[in-house]
């Protein structure tokens, strides 16, 4: 778990996300876009609260949704612990706040190709399998998001490159924001893609050396 993790997540809940690379990396994203104390920020999926905390830490006025009731429970008890005010709702992506605005949005969503298993994700995999092109929920963020940002406001995404940044760009700019990849990081594979890389070089999604995953973080901004 990333030091700054430590510093403002102080439980995770079994079957909740728990901070990772791709945690941080977008938490280096937010720092970089230093919205100044009162933006309002909205953080989708998530998780342990860990980047909602994160950009209540630095004076936003955060709000934070989650589809699971486990990961709502442990975000609000790391706001409570930690003393740091974060607006919670429980409910499926942008659904609890379409009435909303924001200054920034964060989003860490499930990006991981997924074997067809029937009936979508169930369990602690919700978290991170993302259908067989790993944009099951990614193409529904690209398409909503827009319009809950403010002029001038920003959304920050992080995934894997295996399920297609440049169709994240694509969409994006075709909704009239100007996107681009502000981070890149490549990490070591963890359980979830060691366990299914025959699958994911059946695919042709993982070449035959490779041994490392990258993670990209997109920035997009409504310029009016």
């Amino acid at each position: 778990m990333p030091g700054y993790s430590r510093a403002v997540i102080a439980l995770v809940l079994p079957g909740v996300y728990a901070p990772q690379d791709d945690t941080e990396l977008l938490a280096e994203a937010l720092r970089e876009e230093a919205p100044p104390p009162g933006a309002c920020v909205l953080d989708v999926g998530t998780g342990s609260g860990a980047l909602a905390l994160e950009a209540a830490r630095r004076g936003a006025e955060v709000t934070a949704v989650d589809v699971s009731r486990r990961a709502v429970w442990t975000a609000r008890l790391n706001a409570w612990l930690t003393r740091l005010p974060v607006r919670l709702h429980r409910g499926n992506l942008f659904g609890p706040v379409r009435d909303r605005t924001y200054d920034v949005i964060l989003a860490n969503p499930p990006y991981v190709p997924a074997p067809d298993a029937g009936g979508g994700p169930r369990g602690r995999s919700r978290a991170w399998d993302a259908g067989q092109d790993g944009r099951l929920l990614l193409d529904r963020i690209c398409r909503d998001a827009p319009a809950l940002l403010r002029p001038g406001g920003v959304l920050l995404i992080v995934h894997s490159a295996l399920s297609d940044p440049d169709r994240t760009l694509e969409l994006l700019r075709a909704a009239d924001l100007k996107a681009t990849v502000v981070r890149r990081r490549w990490i070591a594979f963890g359980p979830v893609l060691r366990s299914r890389e025959d699958w994911l070089r059946r695919r042709g999604l993982l070449e035959a050396s490779d041994d490392r995953e990258e993670l990209v973080v997109i920035r997009a901004e409504r310029v009016r």
